[in-house]
């Protein structure tokens, strides 16, 4: 696609007529009107749950049976992959090569704009066969205006190599047709209170979209119980605080036990709950929970 390209036309291209005035308003007028416009991304995310669903089973499947999740994107949308892939681990416990976030421009790309790098479909491409990227593996393209030629061209090459694809824009499909990739995601949010700034709505509701597939993606995994994290790393006091408290608050416990308790699984809340539930061993709560694919309501459920 040509740099020189029409965009005018796109949805996130054009002038919203909420905000016509919106260097003639007060400050309380502005959050008002941000906080009206932004009530359209709960609508935007309710008309696309279906194909979210979608996403969350069959990545969920993708990353069961030994694959990867990537987030591709530039300026914006690769910076929130990479923010959502880079919160995996500690929220999760995963490894950081299961989600993975790439954004046209590299590191340097996320706190420095380098948006000029988003116009070279080759390079998008690279960075696909870079990873290895093969049947197993599940890549979500992320452009709020639909044509960032970075996108479109790691999207054709994960296709060509047999990954599972995911296309998220902002803009409808009449607007900027995609074909070739599994699952067509549309986040209809409508122009920009900032005319063309789709950090504001379009971004927004990209946060949210993709809250929504990592964490739904990692329930169907097993990494929670209840709506605790029981996979929590615990690497700072401020997680080992949760995770005591997840220890109290689903056993009798108080905290000095639930601190002994951690410290003999450790520190594994999931094994550490399988412990004091199951009267096993840490030795055999990890063989117990490698046999249910670290699911614990499962593992539990065996015992009775």
């Amino acid at each position: 696609m040509s740099n020189t390209a029409f965009r005018g036309h796109l949805l996130t291209e054009q002038a919203n007529p909420q905000s016509q005035n919106l260097d003639q308003l007060s400050s309380l007028e502005l959050v008002e009107l941000f906080n009206q416009e932004d009530a359209q991304t709960l609508a935007a995310i309710a008309g696309a749950k279906l194909k979210l669903a979608e996403v969350i089973d069959r990545a969920a499947q993708s990353l069961s049976r030994g694959g990867r999740l990537f987030y591709i994107g530039a300026g914006t949308s690769g910076r929130l992959g990479v923010l959502d892939a880079a919160e995996c681990p500690p929220t999760f416990c995963t490894p950081p090569e299961l989600v993975q976030g790439i954004i046209a421009g590299g590191a340097g790309a996320l706190v420095r704009s380098s948006e000029d790098l988003e116009d070279k479909p080759e390079d998008g491409a690279e960075a696909i066969a870079h990873r290895q990227i093969h049947e197993s593996d599940l890549v979500i393209g992320i452009t709020a205006g639909g044509t960032t030629p970075y996108v479109h061209g790691a999207l054709n090459a994960a296709k060509q190599r047999g990954a599972t694809t995911v296309f998220i824009a902002c803009v409808p499909p009449d607007q900027v047709p995609v074909e070739k990739v599994d699952i067509d995601i549309r986040l209809l949010v409508g122009a920009e209170i900032l005319a063309g700034s789709t950090r504001l709505k379009a971004g927004t509701v990209t946060k949210m979209a993709l809250n929504i597939i990592s964490t739904g993606v990692m329930v169907r995994l097993g990494k929670v119980y209840g709506n605790r994290m029981v996979d929590v790393a615990v690497t700072n006091n401020k997680l080992l605080d949760r995770a005591l408290r997840i220890l109290q608050d689903l056993t009798d416990l108080n905290r000095e036990e639930a601190r002994e308790l951690l410290e003999k699984s450790d520190r594994k809340v999931k094994l550490a709950l399988l412990m004091h539930w199951g009267k096993v061993d840490a030795a055999t709560g990890l063989t117990l929970l490698a046999e249910h694919n670290g699911n614990l309501r499962n593992t539990l459920n065996s015992l009775k």
